[in-house]
C-alpha cells in the first residue's frame, strides 16, 4: 500500500513516496535519488499536517504504466543530472539518444530505440547557447515525430526567450515565434515552470502545464532561514508585490515593499507607446498634432522615477526579496544595500530561475546579499563555484509526478492545490 501524499495547507505539493513493497524505486520515504554531481537542497521532512482523507483509491506514487520514454538533451551535463533524478523517481531507464553538433556547427539527432505508439517527453535545460538548445529540441520533437511517437511531451522548465513576450518598439515577440515553432515542429504537450508572464500559455495551441515552484522554496525558508523573524522585501518595479504577498501570507508573515524603480530594460521609456518622449524630442512634433491646452508642455514629460525606499520596519529582521528570474543583479543589489542601511540582519534573495549570466556571481560574492537561492530548473554549477553564496533547489519530484500524471491520464489539478493565484 502506497504512503500517504503530504501536503501542507501553506505550502501545498511538498513530496511523495512510493512504498519499498510497491515498487522498487522508492524503498524509504527519506531516501532521495542518488546522483553524481548533484548538490541541490531537497526537501527531507515535509509537515505532515495535511493529508487527503481517502487514501485507499489513491493510486501508488511513481507507479507508471508502458510504453513510456525520455529523452534528455544534450545541452548541459546538469540537464542529464535532472533528467537521471527524474528517471530514477519514475523507476525507468533513459532513452537511449545521440544528439551531437557536427563540424559546420549543425546539430544532429539520432533516435537509437522505438518509439513509435509510445508517450516521449523530452527534457531540456536552457544553458549558455540559448539557441543550440532550442535548435535541438526542436529537432528532437521532429524525430520522434517522423518515428511515428503517440505524443511528444517537452519538459522544459525554463522557457527561453520569456522576457521577449511584448512588443518593444519595432520589436518581435520572439515568445510567441518560439511557441509556434515547437507546435509545428510536432509537440503536443508541454510542461514547464514559473513562466515570467502566465498569458505567454496563451501562444500555444497544445496545452501547457505551468508548474510553479514556490512549494519547495516556502519550505527551503522555513528548514533554512528559521532562525529569527523572517521578513519579506518585495521589489515593487520587478512586478514581484503580488508574489511576495503570496509568500508572506502562506508563512504567516508581514511585508516590507520597496519602492522606487531602477532604470532597467523593461522601463515604460523604452517604449515610446506607453510613456510620452522625452522633452527634448517636443520640437520634432508637427504644429497640427499639437495638443490645443495651456499645459501641453507639462503632459509630454516623462515621468520620473522616484528613488529606491523601503515601507515598512526591517531592522532586525530577515529580508527575502523574491522574483521569477535571477539574471541582471544590479536590481538585487540596490535593494540590498538599501534594506542593510534600514538595520536588515540577513537579506535573501530567492527565486525560480537563476540565469545568473556575465559576472552575476562576482558581484553576489561581493554585495550584502547573505544567500541567493535558485532552483535547478537552469544549470548554474560554473556559478556555484564562483559564488558559495548560491544554494540551489531540486524540484525533480514535481517534475516526475507531473510526467507520471500525464502518462496515466490522471488529474493535473493535485499539483496546483494550494497553490496562490500570484505564485
Amino acid at each position: 500500500m502506497a504512503e500517504p501524499i503530504v501536503q501542507t495547507p501553506a505550502f501545498g505539493l511538498v513530496g511523495w513516496t512510493s512504498c519499498g513493497s510497491c515498487h522498487k524505486v522508492v524503498e524509504d520515504r527519506n531516501k532521495e535519488p542518488k546522483v553524481e554531481g548533484v548538490s541541490a537542497w531537497v526537501p527531507k521532512n515535509p509537515l505532515p499536517e495535511y493529508q487527503e482523507a481517502d487514501t485507499k483509491n489513491r493510486p501508488d506514487m511513481n507507479i507508471t504504466k508502458g510504453g513510456l520514454v525520455i529523452f534528455s538533451a544534450n545541452s548541459n551535463p546538469s540537464c542529464m543530472e535532472l533528467a537521471k533524478r527524474i528517471a530514477e523517481r519514475l523507476g525507468v531507464e533513459l532513452g537511449k539518444v545521440q544528439v551531437y553538433q557536427e563540424a559546420n556547427r549543425e546539430t544532429r539527432v539520432q533516435i537509437q530505440e522505438s518509439v513509435r505508439g509510445k508517450d516521449v517527453f523530452i527534457i531540456q535545460t536552457v544553458s549558455k547557447d540559448v539557441n543550440t538548445i532550442i535548435m535541438e529540441l526542436l529537432i528532437m520533437v521532429y524525430a520522434c515525430r517522423t518515428s511515428c511517437a503517440r505524443s511528444i511531451i517537452g519538459v522544459v522548465p525554463y522557457f527561453p526567450y520569456s522576457k521577449q513576450c511584448k512588443m518593444r518598439k519595432r520589436g518581435s515577440i520572439v515568445s510567441k515565434l518560439l511557441a509556434s515553432m515547437m507546435c509545428k515542429a510536432g509537440l503536443t504537450h508541454l510542461i514547464t515552470m514559473d513562466l515570467h508572464q502566465k498569458e505567454i500559455q496563451g501562444f500555444f495551441n497544445i496545452p501547457v502545464d505551468n508548474l510553479r515552484a514556490s512549494p519547495f522554496l516556502l519550505q527551503y525558508i522555513q528548514e533554512e532561514a528559521s532562525n529569527g523573524s523572517i521578513f519579506f522585501g518585495c521589489q515593487q518595479w520587478q512586478f514581484c508585490c503580488f508574489r511576495a504577498q503570496s509568500f508572506a501570507e502562506r508563512l504567516r508573515l508581514g511585508i516590507a515593499v520597496i519602492h522606487g524603480e531602477a532604470q532597467d530594460a523593461e522601463s515604460d521609456l523604452v517604449d515610446g507607446r506607453h510613456s510620452p518622449p522625452m522633452v527634448k524630442n517636443i520640437g520634432a512634433i508637427h504644429p497640427s498634432l499639437e495638443i490645443p491646452c495651456e499645459c501641453s508642455l507639462s503632459l509630454l514629460i516623462p515621468k520620473e522615477k522616484p528613488p529606491i525606499t523601503v515601507v515598512g520596519d526591517v531592522g532586525g529582521r530577515i529580508a527575502i526579496i523574491v522574483d521569477d528570474i535571477i539574471d541582471d543583479v544590479h536590481s538585487f543589489l540596490a535593494a540590498a544595500d538599501t534594506l542593510k542601511e534600514r538595520g536588515a540582519y540577513k537579506i535573501y534573495v530567492m527565486a525560480t530561475h537563476g540565469i545568473l549570466s556575465s559576472d552575476a556571481p562576482r558581484l553576489i560574492e561581493e554585495s550584502a546579499i547573505d544567500e541567493v537561492v535558485v532552483t535547478n530548473t537552469i544549470p548554474h554549477e560554473v556559478q556555484k563555484l564562483q559564488c558559495p553564496k548560491i544554494k540551489t533547489v531540486d524540484i525533480s519530484m514535481i517534475l516526475s509526478e507531473a510526467i507520471r500524471r500525464i502518462h496515466n491520464g490522471e488529474s493535473m489539478s493535485y499539483l496546483f492545490r494550494n497553490i496562490g493565484v500570484d505564485d
